[in-house]
Parts: C-alpha cells; structure tokens; sequence
C-alpha cells in the first residue's frame, strides 16, 4: 500500500490545524520541541528524515531564543508531525514495493 499525496496532506493539515489556545511558556516549548526531537530521532533510525523537519526545528529553537514561546511550541508541533509524517511513510513503503516488484 503506498501513501498517497493526499492522505499525507490531510496528515500534515490535521496536525497543522491544532494550535495553541493559551499563552506558551519555556517549559511548554520543551515538552513540545523534545518530541518533535524524539520523533525525528525515531524517523533518523528508519533512515527517512526530512529536511523540512530539520527546518522546522531550527525555527522553533530560534523563536524560543528570542522569547516568542507561542511561535516556538507551534513550530516543534509541525515538526513532530513531519517527523511523524515521514516515519508513517517510511513504514507504508516498507511493504509497498513488494506490490511492484516483477514477479
């Protein structure tokens, strides 16, 4: 079975349409950006990281090291969930070739 364009988009659009109802602290920042980090540990280890996921991260820490703690909790969650986007995939495809191969 292979991940289509569209079911990954309504994945990313899903985890994007989450936001943060209340102000951020530094400790909620994190909380958040650990498991945006774990995440994309988890992804590294199946060898399917995505450099959007590097970019997201990066901006969080840098909305974090200039105190916007809103920004920088909203941009660990899109990591996580790229993070978690590439690891669905790359469990997806771990089977899917299977269905093209040549038999």
């Amino acid at each position: 079975m292979r991940l289509s364009p569209f079911a990954l988009a309504s994945v990313l659009l899903i985890a994007g349409a989450t936001s943060v109802s209340a102000a951020s602290s530094e400790a909620d920042f994190k909380a958040a950006y650990a498991a945006a980090e774990a995440a994309n540990k988890e992804a590294g280890a199946l060898r399917n990281q995505w450099t959007v996921t590097a970019a997201a991260l990066a901006a969080a820490k840098k909305a974090a090291d200039s105190g916007d703690f809103d920004k920088a909790v909203a941009q660990s969650k899109e990591a996580e969930a790229l993070a978690k986007a590439s690891i669905f995939q790359a469990s997806s495809e771990k089977e899917a070739w299977k269905a093209l191969e040549i038999k």
